[in-house]
Order: C-alpha cells, then sequence, then structure tokens
C-alpha cells in the first residue's frame, strides 16, 4: 500500500468517527451498548473461563529488551524468622507497550502528524502522564461479546510467519469456516499463532518481524462497527506494508477511528476451548488497571464460554 493510498483510508474512516475533540468521548465502545453486554453474558452456557493474557516476563529477550522488574522487599533478614507478624511486599515496574507482554493501547497511544485522535494536540501528553483519551477512559472495564477467528487454523498451519498479513478475505473465510460473524459492539480477536511460534522455535526480535493484519482489515471493522480489535501479536504486521508509515493498523484503529487495542495476547488456551465447544462467541472481559494519565495499561482479558 503506498503512503498516499493509506492517507485516503486514514481520512475516510475518521470521516466516519465523531472527530468533536470532546476528551470524554468513547470512540468505537460507542457500539458496545448496554444492551449488548447484557446479550453477551446471557450467552454464556459452560462457566468456563479462559486467561487471554500471557505471563509477565522478568528476563531480558530478543523481544523484551526491557523486561518487567519485580522485586520482593520485604520480609527483610531482619525480619526472617523473628516471631510475630510480618509480610510479604513486592514492587513491580515495566514499560507497558513492550513486545512481550499483553496489554492495552489507550486512544492517545498514537501520535500521528502531530494530533492524537480526534484533533486533540500532542501537547495533550506531558511527563506527567496524558490529558484525556487515557486508560483512565475505560475506567470501569471493557465487557461484552467476544469473537475470536484463528487464521491459522482457517490456512491449516501452525502460525503465520513474520511478515505475512492477515487480508480482508482471511477474516471473511475465517468467519465463513468457524460459523460465526464479527459485528456491532464485538471485540474482535485475531489469532495469528504468535505465542505459539514463540512458545515452540523461541523468542525473537519481533519488533522488525512479526505476523499482523493488513491495514485495509481496518476498513472492514469500522464497517462492522467493531468496538475493540485484538490479537496475539502487535496487530501490526512487520515490516510495515504501507511505505513510510509504521504501524498502520495502530494509526488507523487507535488515532482515526477511536478504536482501543490488545496486543500480544495469549489466544491459545481459547482457540483450544472454542474448536472443543464448537462455539467462537463468548463473553469478553477486560479490566485495566486504574492508572488515570496512562497511555496504556497490562492486561488480563478474561473469556467465559
Amino acid at each position: 500500500m503506498t503512503e498516499a493510498a493509506f492517507r485516503d483510508l486514514h481520512a475516510a474512516l475518521r470521516r466516519t468517527a465523531d472527530a468533536t475533540g470532546d476528551e470524554r468521548r468513547r470512540g468505537t465502545l460507542a457500539h458496545l451498548t448496554p444492551a449488548r453486554v447484557a446479550g453477551a453474558a446471557a450467552g454464556v452456557r459452560h462457566g468456563r473461563t479462559v486467561s487471554l493474557a500471557a505471563p509477565i516476563e522478568t528476563r531480558p529477550g530478543p523481544d523484551d529488551p526491557q523486561p518487567a522488574v519485580y522485586r520482593l522487599t520485604a520480609p527483610t533478614a531482619r525480619e526472617s524468622g523473628a516471631p510475630g507478624v510480618h509480610f510479604a511486599l513486592d514492587r513491580f515496574a515495566m514499560n507497558v507497550h513492550g513486545d512481550a507482554h499483553s496489554h492495552l493501547d489507550a486512544l492517545c497511544h498514537v501520535v500521528f502528524d502531530g494530533e492524537l485522535h480526534g484533533g486533540l494536540p500532542e501537547s495533550r501528553l506531558t511527563s506527567d502522564g496524558g490529558r484525556g483519551l487515557t486508560v483512565d477512559l475505560v475506567r470501569n472495564g471493557i465487557v461484552g461479546p467476544g469473537v475470536l477467528l484463528d487464521v491459522p487454523r482457517l490456512r491449516g498451519v501452525p502460525w503465520l510467519d513474520p511478515g505475512d498479513c492477515v487480508t480482508v478475505d482471511d477474516l471473511l473465510a475465517a468467519e465463513e469456516a468457524q460459523g460465526v460473524r464479527a459485528g456491532p459492539g464485538d471485540l474482535l480477536l485475531v489469532r495469528v499463532g504468535h505465542r505459539r511460534r514463540r512458545r515452540e522455535t523461541g523468542a525473537w526480535d519481533a519488533a522488525h518481524a512479526r505476523a499482523g493484519l493488513h491495514p485495509t482489515c481496518v476498513r472492514l471493522l469500522a464497517e462492522r462497527q467493531v468496538s475493540v480489535l485484538g490479537s496475539d501479536g502487535n496487530n501490526d504486521t512487520a515490516p510495515s506494508p504501507v511505505a513510510g508509515v509504521p504501524f498502520p493498523v495502530h494509526v488507523l484503529a487507535l488515532h482515526a477511528l477511536g478504536m482501543h487495542l490488545m496486543d500480544y495476547l495469549n489466544l491459545d488456551g481459547l482457540a483450544g476451548a472454542c474448536a472443543e465447544l464448537g462455539s467462537w462467541r463468548f463473553l469478553c472481559a477486560v479490566a485495566p488497571l486504574r492508572l488515570p494519565g496512562a497511555t496504556g495499561s497490562p492486561v488480563n482479558p478474561i473469556a467465559v464460554l
């Protein structure tokens, strides 16, 4: 895709959004109505829960040069073995937007041409955090109908190789093969097999080589009024299929549409459960941390089938 074609698509998607600049608006979460949340809850049949997150890692690797820093701070040496009550305490810090752990991107995560989503100025981002469009917009969580599309299953392969793009045709064919259709308010999860490849072949520099969605897929998501997009990769392909524009899916989803993204989920367990139960729909609950000025948050989404 040329940069000119990308910019045309970006402009078209931006026109579909309510670009008022009101920092309180919910972007595509407006499609996730109370009735759709209630309908998803009513659709739970088995009471089976599946975590969609990968464990947070503390050792550096090719795709995680800045791993989480974890330290047990108590009991201290003086307290250890002493009589009475003591507490185990710990502390951890992390790069929210790393390439190894599962996280949610807030709408302020992407700056494009000096602007945030809705035309807000980049100056809203300061060393003290963001002002508007932060994770605080979803402080009450994101709960609604989830749909999983398993592209490696469709293609008959264990995973998509780095650099491969999921196309619109892939999404449509996966829907047909699985007997499901993503629609208004859905949290759409697209499996590319990133986690299985990492587990079986070892970590690699995913910042420069990974499977993801082609930017034209975002047009389909907008037409279907999908509320959230998630993947077991970064959602974006690397190298970028758009000349001169890195992370085009992030730019189109977060910046143009106001669609929250979830990156680097673990969808292998969910894929197995959905195949076993013969249903690719579920209730999905996402609970980001209460970080008012943050551009993202680690998450442990739960699918309930």
